[in-house]
């Protein structure tokens, strides 16, 4: 599939208002935005099924395919609206695209660079991990105090950086819970994540194609297509019913996932979800209702009639081999890059 993109020539009206305005779309107005409307549905149609369209503001991103369709879509927004076909989508709200013949590669190395440059860290010392396996946070109550604003400026342009950048999302996420009262030691691992990025500017998602569908970690074939990290808000007396509740919550995304996937003609039927617990892969196989699974809400329990149904196959995976562990614990250098790979988070390098 290949991707195009559009521009809106005049988004926003010019001049100053200092006063409230209320606004009305005239009958006429409404009849003519809803005849417009039926016309661009009537074009996306024509697209067929393995085609998409994504708006922000004042761009437009589509695709599909079929590279005569999208010229067709493009003349069409073109005659409707003031807008202006760019090309090719090779450069979008700081991400970089590659479309290659064997798939497409997504990174922010400029963003990268630019970050380094702003915080005075593009001739630092690299590194090969984003934090050390023995790191321990706390509020560090006795330590230095640093520059707050400076400090909630690096977490801000490192979140950023997570959309394209899963292998740094724990790292970042760790360090952002001391933003009311950094201390010199938070600031010290920031640091730390920033000299692993000049070590791998040019690290981005790689979404092959001809790959086949669901693996596991929201995985599309090997493509990662999202992640997540939440610090739990309570303390649990069982492992077990922490991993349950996290299985049902990750199951909960892929039917998101499954739906979303139906508009483009795709359908899946027994979505594998791997959890290294194999007391919660027990309880959510089991239906009949025990002592360990007493304390848990009825709300959590709905994997289990999935499970029963076989829309879902809940299997158990060895540590070692769980992908979640990059979001969820500082690693050794080796088992970092392997879990990175997993993930086909690659260097662009290697890709072009």
């Amino acid at each position: 599939m290949k991707l195009y993109q559009m521009d809106v020539n005049s988004a926003f009206l010019n001049g100053y208002i200092n006063e409230l305005v209320y606004v009305e779309q005239p009958p006429v107005l409404k009849t003519q935005t809803i005849l417009i409307i039926k016309r661009l549905k009537l074009g996306m149609r024509g697209l067929g099924t393995s085609s998409l369209k994504k708006v922000y503001v004042d761009d437009i991103i589509f695709g599909s395919t079929n590279e005569e369709f999208c010229k067709k879509f493009g003349k069409m927004m073109a005659k409707e609206f003031e807008m202006s076909m760019i090309g090719v989508l090779t450069f979008f709200l700081g991400f970089q695209i590659k479309q290659l013949k064997e798939g497409t590669f997504i990174y922010q190395e400029k963003y990268t660079r630019d970050l380094l440059k702003r915080f005075k860290m593009d001739n630092c010392k690299p590194i090969e991990t984003p934090m050390a396996t023995n790191t321990k946070f706390d509020a560090d109550e006795s330590g230095i105090k640093v520059d707050q604003t400076l400090y909630r400026s690096m977490i801000g342009s490192l979140l950023y950086l997570c959309a394209s950048r899963p292998d740094i999302m724990f790292s970042v996420c760790l360090c952002a819970r001391f933003q009311a009262d950094p201390r010199e030691s938070h600031l010290i691992a920031v640091k730390r994540i920033l000299r692993y990025l000049k070590h791998t500017p040019s690290i981005g998602l790689w979404y092959p194609k001809g790959a086949k569908y669901f693996r596991g970690c929201y995985l599309l074939g090997r493509s990662l297509v999202l992640w997540s990290l939440k610090k739990q808000n309570c303390v649990s007396l069982s492992a077990a019913k922490v991993e349950y509740i996290a299985a049902g919550s990750s199951y909960a995304q892929l039917l998101y996932m499954k739906q979303t996937l139906l508009d483009y003609g795709v359908k899946l039927y027994r979505i594998p979800l791997l959890c290294d617990n194999e007391s919660a892969v027990k309880l959510a196989n089991n239906p009949v209702q025990h002592s360990r699974a007493k304390y848990i809400d009825i709300r959590h329990h709905f994997i289990r009639d999935h499970v029963a149904k076989g829309d879902i196959l809940l299997q158990n995976v060895g540590t070692k081999e769980q992908l979640a562990d990059i979001f969820t614990k500082p690693l050794d250098e080796s088992n970092f890059c392997r879990l990175r790979g997993e993930l086909n988070v690659l260097d662009a390098r290697t890709i072009m």
